[in-house]
């Protein structure tokens, strides 16, 4: 049963725990992880397929890695139709919404003769990759794939762990713009991606969620490749005031529980009978899920009911925990948002929830978990695009910098070489 948590009366030693939540754990697995990743970079293939079968308990050849040409037919032909009418109605949506994150490139005159400004230009590969272990999650692969595509990534890959029937990712990724589909899942996959091997290309940057395998993968092959964040198990906070509904908080709190045993579940809140009566509606809600086991498993761990004097101290607390989601269920929703400082992705109002964003609304939800939304943003169009700075200088231009700045800064820096190379400029031949 989830619990509620009446926060300044708790020790510090227990606020830290909710607030560091799944991110905890991972210093616990980095051994592991780095075993397996140094075991793909040595051996390519081979490694791969024998931590398959270890893992995934899959024999399979090294031909069948890559999904091919006919694997994504068959998805086609395989796929109910209606599915398939719901992921292009997917896309349609997350187009939308990452063509508007779209920037130009752009330039100023700083002073006379002085023009600078910034190209943006796609990253030329990365790799997706999209959980699968205990759900199949085509959502995630669309998202991922069309955020790439719109950057104008010329390659990309995705990998998934192998599944049967794995009709509805294969579909996704192939109408979403990836290239290449591999049949690899954990920490296998990040390092395949990050290293290469015989059959997968290296690439230059990896983005997607994971459990926390993925996630210490991920911040272990960081420098090799870039990340687009730690991005662990999921997690949602409900901000909401005595006006909210029970039964809606119930059913978001539910929703993330069902992810992952480590997913959190929390709500914070200034009613005592809110936090009641919704603790009601979860223990009747939770009956008719199918995942009841991880939900259990879940309320017992990171989720919890926390309970504060006023929303003034509900809206810090939320700051200090920076969800991955954020769900703001109060008569004014809108007044509190100028106010939220550290959040991946919020929800507004009672008909807004974290569910809609991660299915049709066409919004990223490949976000940062366990208060990495601190400093790390969702996945975007900016993810997968790399900035060059530019200037141009006449000669004027540079004669003015010269004589205002350079002379005397580099005098300061005992850097006279630089000097040298823009007073030589104007020497008489």
């Amino acid at each position: 049963m989830i619990k509620i948590i009446e926060w300044d009366k708790i020790t510090d030693e227990k606020k830290q725990f909710y607030l560091n939540r799944s991110r905890q754990n991972i210093e616990d697995v980095n051994e592991s992880v780095k075993e397996i990743l140094d075991e793909v970079r040595s051996e390519g293939d081979n490694a791969i397929l024998r931590l398959i079968k270890k893992y995934d308990n899959v024999d399979m050849s090294v031909d069948k890695l890559r999904v091919s040409k006919e694997d994504i037919a068959n998805a086609y032909n395989r796929i109910d139709k209606k599915v398939l009418q719901s992921i292009k109605d997917q896309i349609y949506y997350s187009k939308k919404f990452h063509e508007a994150q779209l920037k130009k490139s752009w330039s100023i005159e700083l002073e006379r003769g002085v023009t600078a400004g910034q190209l943006y230009r796609p990253i030329e590969s990365v790799g997706l990759y999209v959980p699968g272990g205990t759900a199949a999650y085509p959502t995630v692969m669309q998202i991922l794939g069309v955020a790439a595509k719109t950057a104008g990534v010329p390659r990309i890959i995705a990998c998934t762990p192998p599944r049967k029937n794995n009709y509805e990712v294969i579909v996704a990724a192939d109408l979403a713009g990836v290239d290449e589909i591999y049949n690899i899942g954990g920490p296998v996959a990040i390092a395949a991606m990050a290293y290469g091997t015989e059959t997968v290309p290296k690439v230059l940057k990896v983005a997607g969620p994971g459990n926390i395998y993925v996630t210490a993968a991920k911040m272990q092959c960081f420098g090799e490749i870039d990340i687009d964040m730690p991005a662990g198990p999921s997690e949602a906070i409900i901000l909401a005031d005595k006006f909210a509904d029970p039964k809606f908080c119930a059913a978001d709190i539910l929703a993330r529980a069902e992810h992952d045993k480590n997913a959190a579940g929390v709500m914070v809140t200034d009613s005592m009978e809110l936090a009641i009566k919704t603790r009601e509606e979860i223990e009747k809600q939770k009956e008719s899920l199918t995942r009841k086991e991880i939900i259990e498993v879940s309320l017992e761990k990171y989720s919890a009911i926390i309970l504060v004097d006023n929303i003034n101290e509900a809206i810090n607390f939320t700051n200090v925990y920076g969800p991955e989601h954020l769900e703001i269920m109060t008569q004014k929703p809108y007044d509190l948002l100028p106010l939220i400082q550290n959040a991946g992705s919020v929800f507004l109002g009672s008909y807004a929830p974290v569910a809609i964003g991660d299915y049709a609304s066409g919004v990223n939800h490949v976000l940062p978990t366990g208060r990495y939304a601190k400093m790390f943003s969702g996945v975007g169009v900016d993810t997968f695009q790399k900035k060059i700075e530019y200037e141009y200088i006449t000669k004027d231009g540079l004669q003015t910098l010269n004589e205002k700045i350079v002379k005397t800064i580099t005098k300061v820096e005992g850097l006279d070489g630089h000097a040298k190379s823009v007073s030589v400029r104007f020497e008489e031949c």
